[in-house]
């Protein structure tokens, strides 16, 4: 029987994504995701960033590299994957990465269109 493992990420994407192609033919896209978090602590309102690396495979893939760059927002579901290694001295080392299984693109903001103080005073606007 499989262990639950199931994880949502919601942030922004650090860097524009990478593409990657195996010999297989399977695509894989690679991106990074900052997240925020807001609380307080001693009365005063406090925030940390964490960031996680995010692997998209095939269709999935394919999807993230058309639309996704440095800056959008994404919400993205899927599993935890440790993977492990040791490097040429023979000391171990592992990194956790999250393999998305469903990516949820956020809306696009124009920076251009935002709106500038003279308008937000117009009636009419």
């Amino acid at each position: 029987m499989n262990s639950l493992n199931s994880v949502l990420i919601e942030g922004n994407l650090v860097r524009d994504p990478e593409k990657k192609e195996l010999e297989s033919g399977s695509k894989l896209c690679m991106f990074s995701v900052a997240t925020n978090r807001y609380f307080n602590q001693d009365n005063e309102k406090k925030s940390e960033v964490s960031y996680f690396d995010v692997e998209v495979w095939n269709k999935t893939a394919e999807l993230c590299l058309k639309t996704l760059s440095k800056g959008r927002g994404v919400r993205v579901v899927g599993r935890l994957k440790q993977d492990r290694w040791a490097d040429k001295e023979g000391h171990n080392h592992s990194k956790i990465k999250v393999i998305g299984e469903s990516v949820e693109f956020k809306p696009k903001f124009d920076k251009k269109a935002e709106v500038s103080h003279e308008d937000a005073d117009d009636p009419a606007f």
